[in-house]
């Protein structure tokens, strides 16, 4: 027997507010100072009532837009009831039967270079849960709670379950998170909990009469991490498989269940079965008023709205005649280094000198010193600067890289100035005296009766050690005008 993998995921993303969803308190990573960023309406006392923020109102519309979603004109707020000591309230104030937007889709490129569409379920609106600390040491200290985080904004987006691979999952996990990042809706930092994700999973068992069974549907919680993501998709799906060998169990035989995924072992483990919608009891929240949304509201968040990753990939293609190998891999550098590259591509007048230089030095050099470009010591237009003097044949693509190296070297801020002295200092600038390039192609034809005899006899490769010597004698000339003289002189000897 076969099987399809069936994979949905529920990606829980922190938007990048000052304040919390419904008070004024702060967002901020405090883990060193819990609960001192609460105050009663985030934890809930008596009397207490919610104001809806509405930047997290609105930065959440615009992540409804970039995933194409359709914007609700009504949408409403509702209680979701369960206990857990890190939701002090007894409920979460979240979104239930009209969600603020729902419908859309994301295209995600597979490292095969194929694309899978992801269809959007909804993205709703929802208020955190603070954090529960376990003493994990075994020596059965107490558990103590965090509130800090009650109350943070949060989108929570539900796909269909539209991906088969694990790979495809975290495909599109990065996807969103560069396309999140792009319209600074969310900082994504995964290590501090602004972007985790669960992971429905089951398999689709093909039967010999044709048909298929499925098996019972495994949420894995609170993954934060791509790699964490991959892994536990892929350990869930080969557990179940092996469960279904042994037992036969279907959909029909078991509720959804819950799972944790411990890293260090690249296993999930049970935690236990599903609530369904009725066991939450929602109702709609009496202290919060609706909110409607008109479509000169739609049209003024879609205005400020920045060009999408998968936009930017194709224009790159179009404008600057990029591979899409190239254009992936500036883009998914994040907005700086893509916006980095235009400056350069649009003022040194050649995108692909700009895309080959960014792609193999600028990025290595980031690397290598561990800087972003916002701190790297060669500024967008100085770059181009020396780029553009390579594309008017004023400097060879050698000396360029000379003086590349010349700014780096000085670990300050580069300016434009500075590439003209090191041209000077290194004596750089291409030499354009025919006369001195003749000169120096006598001088070693001369020389070397030996590399001219083989190449007269037919060893056209013979010709490569006397570019280079004379490429020595004349510092600064072009090679491929040494290289065109030279054949010129070779062939017209007798």
């Amino acid at each position: 027997m076969s099987y399809d993998v069936i994979i949905g995921l529920e990606v829980h993303v922190q938007l990048q507010t000052q304040t919390k969803i419904f008070c004024g308190c702060s967002t901020a990573f405090n883990p060193d100072q819990p609960n001192v960023q609460t105050c009663p309406v985030c934890l809930g006392l008596p009397g207490a009532l919610p104001v809806l923020n509405g930047k997290a109102f609105w930065l959440a519309v615009k992540t409804a837009l970039a995933l194409n979603c359709e914007i609700a004109p009504f949408t409403k707020w509702d209680r979701k009831q369960y206990f857990y000591p890190d939701l002090p309230k007894g409920y979460q104030i979240s979104q239930y039967d009209l969600p603020f937007s729902h419908d859309g889709h994301v295209d995600v490129v597979t490292e095969s270079g194929g694309e899978r569409h992801v269809r959007i379920l909804r993205a709703h609106l929802e208020e955190d849960a603070g954090k529960n600390l376990h003493d994990e040491s075994g020596r059965g200290r107490d558990s103590q709670v965090d509130l800090n985080r009650a109350g943070t904004p949060l989108v929570e987006i539900v796909t269909e379950p539209d991906m088969r691979t694990a790979e495809e999952a975290r495909r599109f996990l990065e996807e969103l998170r560069l396309l999140l990042t792009y319209l600074e809706v969310s900082d994504c930092n995964m290590q501090e909990g602004s972007l985790r994700c669960d992971a429905n999973v089951n398999l689709h068992v093909h039967q010999p009469d044709g048909g298929k069974v499925a098996t019972p549907i495994v949420e894995v919680k609170n993954l934060n991490s791509f790699r964490f993501t991959e892994q536990a998709i892929l350990h869930e799906v080969e557990r179940q498989w092996e469960e279904f060998q042994r037992t036969g169990k279907t959909i029909k035989d078991a509720p959804k269940s819950t799972r944790g995924f411990d890293p260090g072992r690249g296993v999930t483990y049970p935690m236990r079965e599903k609530e369904e919608a009725a066991d939450y009891r929602y109702f709609p929240d009496p202290d919060l008023v609706p909110v409607t949304v008109t479509p000169a509201d739609v049209a003024r968040v879609r205005a400020e709205m920045c060009e999408t990753p998968i936009s930017r990939r194709q224009r790159f293609q179009t404008d600057y005649q990029l591979s899409a190998y190239d254009a992936a891999v500036l883009v998914d550098q994040g907005r700086e280094v893509a916006e980095y590259f235009e400056t350069v591509a649009r003022a040194a007048g050649d995108g692909k000198q700009a895309a080959n230089w960014i792609t193999q030095d600028v990025l290595r050099e980031l690397n290598d010193r561990q800087l972003t470009i916002a701190t790297f010591p060669i500024p967008a237009p100085v770059l181009a600067d020396l780029l553009g003097r390579v594309h008017r044949k004023e400097l060879t693509l050698k000396s360029a890289r000379e003086v590349f190296a010349a700014l780096l070297e000085s670990g300050e801020p580069a300016n434009i100035e500075q590439i003209g002295q090191v041209i000077a200092e290194k004596g750089l600038a291409i030499v354009q005296d025919a006369g001195a390039i003749d000169a120096a192609i006598a001088q070693v034809i001369a020389a070397n009766p030996k590399p001219v005899a083989d190449f007269k006899s037919g060893k056209a490769q013979a010709a490569g050690a006397l570019i280079g010597q004379v490429m020595k004698l004349v510092k600064g000339a072009d090679p491929q005008g040494v290289r065109e003289r030279l054949l010129e002189q070779l062939k017209s000897l007798p």
